[in-house]
């Protein structure tokens, strides 16, 4: 297998590096190794350290691929430790490594001898192989699979899949469609008529996507071990990357054996099955590849002698994707030698030759195949960035219809509209959210301004009261804020907020009420469920800290970590607030014994005012139940205490809370978390001026209200209208002058209408089915000549004549306006 003038691999040199493709080259005889002059001079002019020998055999079982490839890596892990002269020696015999399983290498130095271990190479060797076979693979697998999608015209729904930006959705499943989508782009086969629904071709994605994570993953792990020396635990390492590979290759029978060798820890036996996998699973591929070409150009390559006159021909030939197409074109360019037929044997060795990855026609395939999905970027769809989203037309309906719902709530309450710019600068945003601080988005420097995106609105609020030096404001605003978060369902890095806020002096407890009172207003009328508004107060909260014996410093780092209980267990959280934030375990039991305390509002205050109770001790925490009695009486009166929940494990991360807080969740079957939250803020706003000026507000995240919506409306099978249109104008004809004066008129009587040209009326009757608009008014040459129109109840499915002089009064009789 020697490579007489194939490349050259350079080892041990400086800067020197080896990789998988390399390895694979050597092994496979396509390339030579030589060891740089300078690694055997560094050694001669160093000090001779002892040397000693080592001895290690192959596996009998091993191909001589598999052995070159561990060779290659004993060599390279030789020279970057202490025994340059070792590798120097083997690399003498490595053309005869196939005449003896047992080896003895001299010059060992005996600080390497204690580590010096063959099987790390065997396996970094054979992984090296694995990994460039597998990346290889999942583009190739792509072209062959997108070939036999076009030969067997399969439905091709399964590839309409899209990034949903939250991270809910398979990433490397969306990519394979995505590519699949450049094969097909103009296929008149797999977007015809006669689709075949087949449950295999709708494993594609995730299957190949699969494919490609676990490839990609065992490329990273091999990069670093190629270059690495001997790691102890390395084997087990890499053995945990191939047992992914071989689940995503899935041969049953290999695959079994392969998993019963890793439970017995035969490693090596383990690697070779693997390595015989990608074997079958390649073979399988190229008969495939055999299978779909011959199915799409039987008639055109291999039929002799096909009398058929052109006019026949033209009709029956196939359009192919654009990328299917140039990879056929590709293949017969390259097989056929300018044939224009070939004999089926032949070609079929041909064809096995093209997809073996040792010849070097391989990787001219392997390009053109990366060449005809990048190329086509123009074509494809482009991609959301993640953490975001589009609003459609049947969402941007759900939006409107619940943003006419929240104004209407705020401007009852005498609430005056504020917007604030969407970025500030980044001093005003800093030291207001605690560790939350870490997601804020910062933008590049412009001109010396340091900016960042707003992280939510109730800071910039601040910032403009203090500004303008208001003493008392209630405002609302419904913007976007920016959060450098980790997407997930219901969770995005751009969203909506719909914020409403009371700055100034007022009766103790008044606007906190109204505060509450809003936000149950809001979900009640938003229609969207069962919820809860969880309830608590930061003097309570800290409070219950100091009579745990939490230093005061330490209070908002504490609450920080309280406020992941709604999504961790106690433990997790006490493990946090013990071994990261030096808290006793003591302490922290004491406070789960407080954060469990949850209940009726007026029932559960009344037990933490009862004689003896910690909390009376404490100033702060006594201030809050005072408070909280106040609160909780004037829900009574307005009969919405019932939706609130007075709960000790509530802490909110934000700083800047100084009294009441309170969240939302949704109790329905659609997990969304928190849907509102809000809290008193008295000394956010005097941080940017010299009054303090006292604020409460609260925040709806209607993103998560969004979500929730819609499945609303999904399970009652509601349709959502994207339009208002009350009318459609159907001129059947060709005459836009005629559309325009009759459009016109309604628009004019503010009537909402639409209108269309066409000489075909079921044009028009789908257009309005369609749009769910409820009235046509249609018009041809019959109408014209007896001055009249025809009025159409689309919903009723009836129609009928009505004066041309009538219609605005017909239509406001029938549309109550």
């Amino acid at each position: 297998m020697a490579a007489a003038g194939g490349r050259v691999v350079v080892l041990g040199g400086k800067g020197s590096s080896l990789n998988s493709s390399s390895v694979f080259d050597i092994s496979n005889g396509v390339a030579r190794i030589t060891i740089d002059s300078s690694a055997l001079s560094r050694r001669s002019s160093s000090s001779n350290p002892a040397t000693e020998k080592f001895s290690f055999s192959v596996p009998d079982y091993f191909t001589e691929v598999e052995t070159r490839a561990s060779f290659v890596l004993l060599v390279n892990k030789l020279l970057l430790s202490s025994s340059p002269s070792a590798a120097a020696h083997l690399l003498e015999t490595f053309e005869q490594i196939a005449d003896t399983l047992d080896y003895t290498l001299n010059d060992v130095a005996s600080g390497d001898l204690a580590v010096l271990d063959f099987s790390v190479a065997v396996v970094d060797g054979v992984s090296s192989i694995i990994d460039h076979r597998a990346t290889a693979l999942t583009s190739i697998a792509d072209a062959v699979a997108a070939m036999s999608c076009e030969a067997l015209r399969v439905d091709v729904a399964p590839f309409n899949l899209m990034d949903s930006g939250d991270g809910s959705s398979a990433k490397d499943a969306v990519a394979v469609a995505s590519d699949f989508k450049v094969f097909f782009n103009g296929s008149k086969l797999v977007n015809s008529g006669k689709k075949l629904s087949d449950p295999s071709v709708a494993d594609i994605p995730s299957l190949h996507g699969n494919f490609r994570e676990v490839s990609r993953w065992l490329h990273s792990k091999t990069r670093v071990q190629l270059n690495s020396g001997f790691r102890a635990g390395s084997v087990k390492d890499m053995s945990t990357a191939l047992s992914s590979m071989a689940l995503s290759l899935t041969l049953e029978e290999l695959l079994a054996l392969s998993q019963t060798a890793l439970k017995e820890n035969d490693h090596l036996w383990f690697l070779h099955i693997i390595y015989q996998l990608m074997d079958g699973v390649e073979n399988i591929i190229s008969w495939e590849g055999i299978a779909a070409f011959v199915s799409l150009e039987w008639s055109e390559v291999f039929v002799e002698n096909v009398n058929a006159d052109k006019k026949s021909e033209k009709k029956k030939k196939v359009v192919l994707g654009k990328g299917t197409s140039a990879l056929i074109q590709f293949i017969k360019d390259r097989l056929l030698g300018g044939e224009t037929k070939a004999d089926l044997d032949n070609f079929s060795r041909d064809f096995l030759s093209l997809l073996d990855p040792k010849v070097s026609g391989f990787d001219d395939l392997l390009t053109k195949v990366k060449e005809i999905v990048e190329s086509n970027e123009s074509r494809r769809l482009p991609k959301l960035p993640k953490g975001t989203r589009d609003f459609a037309k049947e969402q941007m309906a759900v939006r409107e219809k619940a943003f006419s719902i929240i104004v209407d709530v705020f401007k009852r309450h005498g609430a005056m509209a504020l917007d604030t710019p969407a970025f500030e600068m980044r001093e005003t945003l800093m030291g207001k959210y605690g560790e939350d601080s870490k997601l804020i988005y910062d933008l590049a420097d412009q001109g010396g301004e340091l900016c960042s995106l707003r992280y939510d609105l109730t800071v910039p609020f601040a910032r403009h009261v203090a500004m303008n030096g208001l003493t008392s404001f209630k405002r609302y605003q419904i913007a976007k804020v920016y959060r450098r978060d980790n997407p997930s369902k219901g969770r995005y890095r751009e969203f909506y907020q719909c914020d409403f806020d009371i700055a100034g002096q007022f009766e103790k407890m008044g606007p906190d009420f109204e505060a509450i009172k809003i936000l149950t207003e809001l979900l009640d009328e938003l229609d969207i469920g069962d919820y809860e508004v969880k309830l608590n107060h930061r003097k309570l909260l800290d409070g219950m800290l100091a009579i745990c014996g939490v230093t005061q410093e330490k209070f908002r780092t504490i609450c920080s970590s309280i406020d992941k209980l709604d999504k961790q267990t106690f433990e997790q959280v006490k493990k946090e607030m013990v071994e990261e934030k030096g808290l006793t375990e003591e302490t922290a039991d004491k406070i789960g014994t407080f954060v469990k305390h949850r209940g009726s509002p007026i029932e559960l205050l009344a037990k933490l005012k009862e004689e003896g109770s910690e909390f009376l001790t404490n100033s702060e925490a006594s201030i809050a139940l005072n408070e909280l009695d106040i609160l909780f009486k004037a829900l009574a009166k307005s009969k919405c205490v019932h939706r609130v929940v007075f709960d000790l494990s509530l802490a909110r991360g934000l700083d800047y809370y100084t009294g009441v807080i309170y969240e939302a969740v949704f109790k329905g079957a659609t997990q969304v978390g928190s849907i509102a939250a809000g809290g008193r803020y008295d000394n956010l706003i005097g941080m940017f001026g010299t009054k303090q000026v006292p604020a409460v507000g609260i925040s709806l995240g209607i993103e998560r209200v969004f979500a929730i919506m819609e499945q609303l409306q999904k399970d009652k099978n509601q349709e959502i209208r994207a339009t208002e249109t009350q009318v459609l104008v159907s001129i059947l004809g060709d005459d836009l002058s005629l559309a325009a004066e009759l459009v016109s008129e309604l628009w004019a009587a503010k009537i909402k209408a639409e209108f269309m040209v066409n000489k075909r009326v079921t044009k028009h009757i789908d257009r309005a089915r369609g749009a769910k608009i409820p009235y046509m008014v249609i018009v041809g040459d019959q109408e014209l000549s007896k001055g009249v129109v025809k009025l159409k109840d689309v919903v009723a499915a009836n129609d009928s004549e009505v004066p041309r002089s009538g219609l605005l009064e017909e239509l406001r009789r029938r549309l109550n306006c």
